[in-house]
């Protein structure tokens, strides 16, 4: 059982080296993802139309409990491994031992929780879901660990092939699972699949079987950053599901299933995408958390770039969600459409967000998240509890209103640290911004000008008129820009 890679001390290489490693680990970690989430999308979209905005309502009463329980699942300690500049055979030994203690003990407090879980929303099937959900845990130490390990290797290639395998696999599990009718138990038996797949697999890849220690002498400064990242995780967890923990009380399953599905819609970018490059951001941050300067242009750069295909994503969804909604899920989801409208604004805001942690926390100060992360949970869950006594709509309108106070509160704390300032900040934003905004204003002017077709062509004529548009003014007044990304893509300096 003791077959692991070898102790991964880091050792110093220069700036070329390194920005060819951050470049392949984004080529390969982004590229991945894109190509897990086309299967996994052509699966979920027929899923959605197969099943009913009540499954989901469902399910997003379960991942509640879900997610807090994972927010103390040990990925944490794994950053710390990530972070720290010297590990050996017995820093990851300790470290399984840390994730199997940490994942059984969450798996026995599920299976507590469900009957409460099931009473609070008024829904028997909840808890049923919840323990047999609790499974999931078993799986994440054989995650977590080799996921350090390779980090620390900025090795993200062999992560990609096993993150792809492992869609292919859950897709095809939910499919078949609601071709069989098997309804909400549809959207758990997937994910078990993932999770297995992705076990079996990271383990294999990073050779990182080993024997558990737990004898954790000497851990101190891995427990102590894997709980102070673990306290940041707790607050975003409180933020990220406290519209579903209000929601669900409030609305109608059915109601609450239409909510979750607008905001998996508009969260696409931002949950799919930004996730692994953030990955990709704390192994690169951390190997310049000495370098101030290195560190802020680093990170102007990673907005800029994200920004550039984010805002016009969210804009371009908010312009066009009646034909998307329609198109992608079919009829039964039409109430969805002004929720999917009002919260794409929102989404650039929550973007912006998410790429200040692994700044801060690589610099050294992950309590800087943590900060964050409280004043994000009492922020948002004020606007939610005032939202919802308008329903989803009301609901979704509480993210407009509250995310930009919470992120305006996020920069002045957090840009110090990073080493940037607000007008770099701006700058950084500005072109995809404007640009981002002229393709909006045009399309919902066509849009409104001509006769309604059916979805599908309608879609297909605003997204390319709008890409035309997009692109037509990045060319004429931030051309620089699109030449910066196109160097970064071919690695020469900038």
């Amino acid at each position: 059982m003791e077959s692991v890679a070898p102790p991964t001390n880091q050792a110093p290489e220069s700036a070329e080296s390194l920005a060819g490693r951050i470049r392949s680990a984004v080529i390969w970690r982004s590229g991945s993802q894109i190509l897990a989430q086309i299967v996994q999308w052509a699966a979920t979209f027929l899923v959605i139309r197969i099943l009913d905005p009540h499954d989901y309502g469902l399910f997003a009463m379960t991942s509640v409990v879900l997610v807090f329980l994972n927010m103390l699942n040990g990925y944490g300690l794994a950053s710390g491994l990530v972070q720290r500049e010297q590990v050996g055979r017995r820093e990851i030994r300790q470290l399984f031992g840390m994730l199997l203690l940490l994942n059984g003990g969450l798996a026995l407090a599920q299976v507590a929780l469900a009957p409460l879980a099931a009473a609070y929303y008024r829904q028997e099937i909840v808890g049923q879901m919840l323990r047999v959900q609790a499974l999931f845990y078993l799986t994440t130490p054989f995650i977590a660990l080799p996921y350090a390990l390779l980090s620390r290797a900025m090795d993200f290639r062999l992560q990609a092939r096993v993150n792809i395998l492992a869609s292919i696999c859950s897709a095809t599990a939910a499919l078949g699972g609601a071709l069989a009718g098997w309804g909400v138990w549809t959207l758990v038996f997937a994910p078990f699949v993932q999770f297995v797949v992705r076990a079996v697999g990271m383990t294999i890849a990073a050779r990182s079987l080993v024997w558990p220690s737990f004898n954790f002498k000497g851990a101190g400064d891995i427990a102590r950053f894997g709980g102070i990242m673990a306290a940041g995780q707790f607050f975003w967890f409180a933020q990220s599901q406290v519209d579903v923990f209000i929601a669900g009380r409030h609305l109608s399953a059915h109601m609450l299933g239409i909510y979750t599905t607008g905001l998996f819609l508009t969260q696409i970018f931002v949950s799919k995408f930004v996730p692994p490059l953030n990955e990709v951001a704390f192994s690169a941050y951390a190997r310049l958390q000495h370098d101030s300067a290195a560190v802020a242009s680093a990170f102007a750069r990673s907005v800029r770039i994200i920004l550039l295909v984010g805002l016009p994503f969210y804009l371009g969804l908010a312009a066009t969600a009646e034909p998307l909604v329609l198109t992608a899920l079919g009829e039964k989801w039409r109430e969805a459409v002004p929720v999917v409208r009002l919260l794409a604004l929102a989404m650039p805001f929550m973007t912006l967000q998410v790429l200040l942690a692994p700044a801060c926390d690589a610099r050294g100060r992950p309590g800087v998240a943590v900060r964050n992360g409280a004043t994000g949970s009492l922020v948002l869950a004020c606007g939610f509890l005032v939202g919802v006594q308008w329903g989803a709509t009301g609901i979704a309108a509480a993210w407009i209103a509250a995310y930009p106070i919470y992120l305006a509160i996020s920069l002045r704390r957090s840009l110090p640290v990073i080493g940037t300032s607000w007008r770099a900040l701006s700058e950084a934003i500005a072109p995809a911004l404007l640009a981002s905004l002229a393709m909006a204003l045009v399309v919902a002017l066509v849009d409104r000008a001509l006769p309604p077709p059916p979805p599908l062509p309608r879609l297909l004529l605003l997204v390319t008129l709008g890409a035309a548009v997009y692109a037509g003014w990045l060319l004429l007044f931030a051309r620089t820009v699109l030449v910066e990304t196109m160097q970064v893509i071919r690695r020469r300096p900038a």
